[in-house]
């Protein structure tokens, strides 16, 4: 057990990185985590009144191999930035249940994946994508608290009421709890996402809006992270929020001036 605590509301916490255990291997909160967003994701796309002609049917199919791929690429991108702690020893990258998954990893493979699979079932990738894009978001809010059972991706030392009160390596400090942080501003996301899904205007907005609000508030909390994946001095996950971030608001905006201009005549 691990004592986390939050000073500014007086919460005292004993946190264990294992939920349970079964025939004798420990099962991780981490992983327990992930699995409930999963599921509390395609629980909403199930219950969710479908305006966009995508079934759950499709979505259950389509996505297994997406999950799959997802937390592949997740793990390579984690690895990718991380060589030299894996390079004395490569058995050490099949090992998911310590953490160690990058989030835009899993998006890009695991939308690459999707795209393939919808293009050869002929499935409209925009729409497919409109439709399961909130259900992401919430997957994300619930997943991140993974991070907190493993004590980490915390920020900076603060003395703002949210501070995040652990003790690493013998040395107490009090922190940014970032993962509350992206979860709160996930969950945000999710509830903007499915008003803009019952009012969609053009094909592609609900990602776009996807695209634009996560690589927002992705670009600004990277920059409060202590265990930001690194390339030279630059943290990668913040150069790369920026590049998305630019390029779909413009995407936005023309696809909206079309819109608006379709509409007026």
């Amino acid at each position: 057990m691990n004592e986390v605590s939050f000073p500014g509301f007086n919460l005292i916490l004993n946190v264990s990185r294992y939920a349970f255990q079964v025939a004798s291997v420990n099962i991780y909160n981490y992983a327990v985590c992930i699995v409930l967003g999963v599921i509390t994701a395609l629980v909403f796309a199930r219950i969710s009144k479908n305006k966009l002609e995508i079934e759950f049917d499709d979505i259950l199919e389509n996505m297994i191999y997406a999950l799959i791929f997802g937390v592949i690429g997740a793990r390579l991108y984690y690895v990718l930035f991380n060589l030299n702690q894996y390079i004395s020893n490569p058995l050490e990258i099949l090992n998911f249940r310590d953490g160690g998954l990058a989030i835009y990893g899993g998006l890009i493979l695991g939308s690459i994946s999707l795209c393939i699979s919808l293009k050869i079932k002929k499935t409209n990738i925009l729409d497919f994508f409109d439709r399961i894009v909130p259900y992401v978001a919430i997957a994300q809010a619930i997943g991140r608290w993974g991070n907190f059972f493993n004590i980490e991706a915390y920020g900076i030392e603060t003395s703002s009421i949210f501070r995040m009160g652990i003790l690493k390596n013998g040395i107490y400090s009090e922190v940014h709890p970032m993962f509350l942080y992206e979860s709160v501003l996930n969950l945000i996301l999710f509830f903007i996402l499915i008003k803009m899904q019952s009012k969609r205007k053009f094909k592609g907005q609900v990602l776009l809006g996807y695209l634009i609000g996560y690589s927002m508030f992705r670009m600004i909390l990277e920059s409060f992270r202590i265990d930001s994946l690194m390339i030279f001095n630059f943290r990668v996950s913040q150069i790369l929020s920026i590049i998305i971030f630019i390029i779909t608001i413009m995407i936005y905006f023309v696809l909206n001036r079309k819109n608006s201009a379709k509409a007026d005549n």
